[in-house]
């Protein structure tokens, strides 16, 4: 899910399209809402600006914090 959103920085990401390109969308649409709060432990409470009604998008601030935690992901 970190990917996607870096993937699309400065540019808000829906629900649906979060999840579809996540690998998600067969699960639970909540569950990208339990995935955020994981992602926001690691990065900060503000690194994931929340658009209300349209979706998420990552802080300008956190994006190279966010590759170099993608970077360092073995998996």
């Amino acid at each position: 899910m970190l990917a996607v959103l870096v993937a699309n920085r400065g540019r808000i990401v829906g629900r649906r399209e979060l999840a579809r390109e996540a690998g998600l969308a067969a699960l639970n649409q909540r569950r990208c809402d339990s995935v955020l709060v994981v992602v926001r432990r690691q990065l900060g409470p503000d690194s994931i600006i929340t658009v209300r009604s349209r979706g998420w998008m990552l802080a300008d601030h956190a994006v190279s914090a966010a590759e170099s935690l993608l970077a360092s992901d073995p998996a």
